[in-house]
Formats: structure tokens, sequence, C-alpha cells
């Protein structure tokens, strides 16, 4: 049997444009649209601010664009910062079956690249398939074990995607891409450690910018183990518990991971959505005075409690990974969006004294779209409502007009009314486009791209 490694090189080298279906390939303009978004939203961040200070005088040729800003900067370090803004939000998409969000990982690497050359948008759009296909799958094989032990599988297992799609923008032979994929493991890092500080942030960034090295690297026929994902001592024996070799190949070319991708309607951690969706509709529902509430008590998944369970968060970005806050914060709100999770919020006596109330039920019987949410009131009324599957899911996914409003909602502060429409247009029509580095251009603020 072709080792795994290389049966990966041979699909990433040999697949085309046309054996894709219509139905993924209009799923990876969804992923673009999104992608994109989280990019733009998040460039002016603190933590993209500190990331391109860092590389700013690093950089060499700025032939890449910093999404959502006026800077450039190299193709590698602009993959870095493009990178570390996708997943600043935590509003990036998710590979349900492993908890990936790949498209920054993926993207980012891939419009870098493309900016240093010509690549049409058909081209670049298939590049993006086989990048999530093959990111995924890896993270497939290692999931959950990789997971649960401490590794954070976008930074993990999001490098073979971003190395993937660059390979097959820069026309890696088969031999190339299998080095390449061996690069990739040798670098793959992450620590769910690092969840509520920048360095969640940095893995992406990361991935996204090692991915393209290890395919530049890769092309100048800078070698590595040609069994790098399934030799006794690699990336997926060393990095997961009886990993399952066999998903990673099989129906390889005919079943897209990308097809399986989600979108978040909230800013924060996946597993906390249903329980978001619960409160929200409640509060609404009945028409509850935040004041009035005595408890709010939650029965979810455990890895709620594992991903999501700061309980008492100072800052933005621990807040989008406490479901304790995100309850609580619900029900005043009644709504969640980047506000939310601001000073504010946080700071308010109303949202905290709510947040103290929140108990937790973990079952394992409960899926990860699924919750059950009981308000009891101060006057002993208790409502209660059932999240089966919260919208975003695979079940109940978010529609385009959904994304589209998304993207509108996430750039607006930072491009003019007629470019997002512009860039929003080029994404539903990517494979029309002779340059995909329009993307780039519109989405940056240094420039005036003609209409």
């Amino acid at each position: 049997m072709t080792a795994t490694t290389q049966q990966l090189a041979r699909f990433a080298v040999n697949s085309q444009p046309s054996d894709v279906p219509d139905a993924v390939i209009h799923e990876a303009k969804r992923a673009v649209l999104n992608w994109l978004g989280c990019s733009i939203a998040g460039s002016r961040t603190e933590s993209v601010d500190s990331a391109l200070a860092a590389v700013n005088d690093l950089s060499g040729p700025r032939l890449a664009t910093v999404l959502g800003r006026s800077e450039r900067l190299d193709i590698s370090n602009a993959a870095f910062v493009n990178g570390v803004s996708a997943d600043v939000l935590s509003f990036s998409d998710t590979h349900p079956a492993t908890l990936m969000h790949p498209g920054g990982v993926v993207g980012c690497a891939a419009l870098a690249l493309a900016e240093r050359g010509k690549v049409s948008g058909k081209d670049f759009l298939h590049a993006m398939v086989i990048g999530y296909d093959i990111g995924c799958r890896i993270g497939l094989s290692v999931y959950p074990w990789h997971y649960n032990r401490g590794w954070h599988i976008t930074g993990t297992a999001g490098i073979f995607g971003s190395t993937a799609a660059s390979g097959r923008l820069l026309g890696l032979s088969e031999r190339q891409m299998v080095w390449a994929l061996g690069i990739a493991a040798t670098q793959a890092a992450g620590l769910r450690e690092m969840f509520g500080s920048m360095c969640k942030n940095l893995h992406i960034g990361r991935a996204a910018q090692n991915g393209l090295l290890a395919a530049l690297l890769a092309q100048k026929n800078f070698t590595s183990s040609e069994q790098s994902l399934e030799a006794p001592r690699g990336y997926m024996r060393v990095l997961g518990e009886n990993p399952n070799l066999e998903i990673v190949t099989a129906d390889l070319g005919t079943r897209y991971e990308i097809a399986t991708n989600t979108y978040k309607p909230y800013p924060c951690g996946v597993v906390i959505h249903p329980i978001i969706e619960g409160c929200i509709t409640l509060a609404t529902r009945h028409n509850i005075d935040p004041a009035a509430v005595r408890k709010i008590v939650l029965r979810c998944c455990p890895l709620v409690l594992e991903l999501c369970g700061k309980k008492t968060p100072k800052t933005t970005l621990e807040a989008k990974l406490s479901v304790f806050y995100s309850a609580a914060v619900a029900v005043v709100a009644r709504r969640v969006a980047e506000r939310e999770y601001g000073d504010d919020c946080l700071s308010n006596p109303v949202v905290i004294r709510l947040r103290d109330s929140v108990t937790v039920e973990t079952d394992a019987a409960i899926r990860e779209d699924e919750t059950h949410v009981i308000i009891e009131m101060s006057d002993g009324q208790r409502v209660q409502c059932h999240i089966d599957h919260v919208t975003g899911s695979v079940d109940r996914p978010m529609s385009d007009g959904d994304m589209v409003e998304k993207f509108r909602g996430l750039v607006e502060p930072m491009l003019p009314k007629a470019r997002i429409e512009q860039l929003i247009e080029a994404c539903w029509n990517i494979t029309q486009l002779d340059d995909v580095s329009t993307l780039a251009r519109l989405a940056s603020t240094g420039n005036t791209p003609a209409a």
C-alpha cells in the first residue's frame, strides 16, 4: 500500500479544479468570505499591533497586503500577521469533527503567496479546497486524543493545510510535496495552555507562515523524511495515540472536508454558541429582567468546561473562552457581538452578578451543538429551553445571506461601503478573477482600487 504521506502529496499535485463538485466550490467561496471578514475585522486589535510591530523591521520585499490596514510586508510575515488577525476575534470557521479553524491558516498563506505572482481565482480556490482537505484529514487522524492531550490542533494540523495549498500554487512535484509535508510535520506546534492569551492567535499565524515556508523550501529541493506522517516517529504516531491512518486517505478526492465546514454567528469559543443562543432565546421570549434572575443553570457537553471554563475573565480574550460570562452577557444584552466582550460589559456589575450565578452541569450524552438552559427567577419562576442544533452548526448552517450580513458587520468599521460590496461580489465570483490579488487590494486601506 502506498504510504500516507505519498498519497496525500499525489492528491495535492494531481487534483484538478474540474474534479471538485460545484457544491464544494460554493462552500469554498463561503469560507473565503468568512476568513477575509475575520482577518479584516481583527486587523486593528492589540494582538495584531504587537505582531506587526515585532516583524515590521524584519520584512523583506513588501509584496503582500496586511489585510484591513495600509501596511505591506514580505509574503512570509504577511501570512503570519494576517493569520493572527484571522483568529483574534474568535470568529473564524470551524471544522466540527476536529474543532480546527482552517480558514485563516490556509487562506493567509495562499493569498500572501498569490500576491507574489499572478494567480487566477479558480486556481486559488482549488488550492484552498486542497489545503482544507489535507489539513483536516490529518487532524482527523489524531483527534480527539491529540486535542485532549493539550495540543492546539489548528496550529499542529492546520500547518499541513497551508503547506498543501502553498505547494499547489507553487506547482510542486509529487516528491517535493512529500518533502513539504515533512517540513510541515517537524514544525507542528501549539499548546492549549495558551488559550486566553495572544499566543492562541500566534498558533494560527505561525501555522500559515510555516506552511508557506515548508512549500518554499521544498520547491528548492530542501528534503525531509518521505514518511513524515505515518512513520513510527512521525507526526501521527508521536502526536496521536492509536492514530487513525486510514481516515486520512479514505475517499480521497471524492469526499471533501470543506463540505462540512461551519461558521460562527458569535465571536467566541464555538462550544459556547448553543448556550448563548439558549440564553438569548429565553431572555427575549420571556422579556427577562436581569436584575430578577436568581440563577442560570446550563446542561451541556463536557467540552464546554474543558475549553471555556474560565469563571472570572479579566480580558476580552479570556471572556471569549468563558461560558459563565457569555451566558450572563447574553441574558443582559439579548445579543452577543464584539461589543459584548468589551471592557464596558466585562466590568458591568449586573453581568458580573449573573456570571457568578451560572451553574454548569456536563453530560457526555449532549452533543457539542446542543444545550439545555434553565433560568430561575427570584420569585421562584423557572423558564427553560433546549437548543437541539445551534445556528451555524452542520444541521442548521448559516445561509449565504447570513454570511454576507456577518461579513458586512465585521468590516464596516474598517472599509468604505462601496469597497465592502466590491469585496463581497469578488468573493462570490472568485473563479472569474484573472488575478486573485484583487481580493487583497480590496481588503487594504492603503489604496483605492478601481471599480
